[in-house]
């Protein structure tokens, strides 16, 4: 049976630019050069983002990368635009284990990327954004042999250089058991108030996007607690829908979702206008970069 939740009536709009997936062979839309990804959450904020959530590609291949100077220049493009909008940096990546495979996993593939805590969190120490992505836990996506590995250990030593940065995280939750370590994170005080989620619903093989399995995630959020909820591929614009019911923000952008509607490939800010109709429709108010910074106490640089 559905709890009932509070609704949300003042929403605001994270547009994921590019993620690390391989959509870029797919849709010509999807950003990869810096000054691409910078543009389209510059785009994506006209339409009425209030964060951009952004991760870097190598510009030559559109392969996923964590090269600081990428997101530098990312980075730089946005902050030195008119438009104005909240800066949050992935920092998800280098915890990819590939095996060598199911008979023999040892030696690990040459394609893993498994760094330690200090380098995973390098370019939010030295760029400060405003939020940055905590990925609470270890997780399989639906590729053969890939694991994405973040330990209880690992995700401590992130989060206590998160906190002296002075940088806003974003928990990551993929499943039920993540929110679990996450309250544990935030009750050792590595993880300050206002604490912000982002659950992260149908994928494979993490938690599934109906609403029973949403609401008893809803549900089991301790009071006080800000998320967004967004569902991937064609679920993505409904879930424009079911977060602020829900009593949640809202999350739309290319690395989950490359089409509009059936057959039609959409643009991030076409994704974002999309939402800001829906939210709109039922009557609730679309942030601001200025009200969310207030909201989640972030500090822009």
């Amino acid at each position: 049976m559905l709890e009932e939740a509070d609704m949300n009536n003042e929403v605001f709009i994270t547009c994921a630019v590019t993620g690390s997936g391989d959509t870029t062979g797919k849709s010509h839309h999807v950003p990869i050069t810096p000054e691409q990804i910078a543009n389209d959450a510059i785009e994506a904020a006209k339409a009425g983002a209030a964060i951009a959530h952004c991760h870097v590609r190598d510009p030559e291949t559109g392969a996923p990368a964590r090269d600081l100077h990428l997101y530098k220049e990312v980075v730089d493009r946005i902050r030195d635009a008119d438009t104005d909008v909240v800066i949050n940096l992935t920092a998800g990546m280098g915890g990819d284990i590939i095996l060598g495979s199911a008979e023999a996993p040892l030696p690990l593939a040459d394609s893993t990327d498994l760094v330690g805590a200090s380098i995973r969190t390098e370019h939010v120490r030295e760029l400060l954004p405003e939020i940055c992505t905590l990925d609470c836990g270890t997780m399989n996506f639906s590729h053969g042999d890939y694991i994405m590995a973040n330990t209880p250990s690992m995700l401590r030593a992130m989060a206590k250089q998160m906190q002296d940065a002075g940088v806003r995280p974003e928990i990551e939750v993929f499943d039920t058991g993540h929110l679990v370590l996450a309250k544990q994170l935030v009750s050792e005080g590595l993880i300050d108030d206002p604490v912000m989620v982002q659950l992260c619903m149908g994928i494979p093989y993490g938690a599934p996007d109906d609403v029973n399995t949403l609401m008893s995630m809803v549900n089991n959020m301790p009071e006080g607690w800000i998320y967004s909820a967004f569902s991937i591929g064609r679920g993505q614009l409904p879930y424009a829908a079911l977060a602020p019911i829900t009593g949640g923000n809202v999350r739309v952008g290319l690395e989950d979702n490359i089409y509009l509607s059936r057959g039609e490939l959409a643009t991030n800010a076409q994704l974002v206008e999309r939402a800001a109709t829906i939210v709109s429709a039922m009557n609730m108010k679309i942030m601001t970069p200025a009200e969310v910074r207030e909201k989640l106490k972030l500090q822009k640089r």
